[in-house]
């Protein structure tokens, strides 16, 4: 395969793997959202609050749409972390389910115990939430990104 193709293909699988999970997500927390009352305009001006501060929420879709850029640049983050250590790793593709599932826990510890507490100092922990975050990370982003990976590496070979 010539350089140029593979590059191509990297990107692409990122791009698929971290538009899938981004897509996932944010479907799940605006129906946690709409259920819990708080909207999804409030949702995302909540997530660019962990860079702006309280400022966020007078910002209207200005800012909401800040929040929504964060969220996928997480998301193809996450996507290029899985795809990079899977060049490594062949376990990680050749047992994509497993990784997949172990990748959203893992992203979920470093979201909620690393990142939320760092931009949020009011942050919270309860059972319910954990637990939801938790299934949602692990089938809604892990998992997706684990498989998307696994089938632009079977392409490749």
């Amino acid at each position: 395969m010539n350089p140029s193709r593979g590059k191509s293909r990297t990107i692409s699988a990122i791009a698929i793997a971290g538009l899938i999970a981004g897509i996932l997500d944010i479907t799940s927390a605006f129906v946690i959202a709409e259920l819990k009352g708080i909207g999804s305009i409030r949702m995302l001006q909540g997530i660019a609050s962990g860079l702006l501060g309280s400022q966020s929420f007078e910002g209207g879709l200005a800012t909401a749409g800040l929040g929504l850029a964060i969220h996928f640049l997480i998301a193809f983050a996450a996507a290029t972390v899985f795809y990079t250590g899977s060049r490594r790793i062949s376990f990680l593709t050749q047992h994509a389910v497993a990784s997949g599932l172990l990748y959203g826990i893992a992203i979920y510890v470093f979201m909620y115990w690393l990142v939320v507490p760092l931009a949020f100092a009011q942050a919270r922990h309860s059972i319910s939430r954990d637990v939801t975050a938790v299934v949602v990370h692990m089938l809604l982003i892990g998992l997706p990104i684990a498989l998307v990976v696994r089938r632009f590496s079977q392409e490749q070979s």
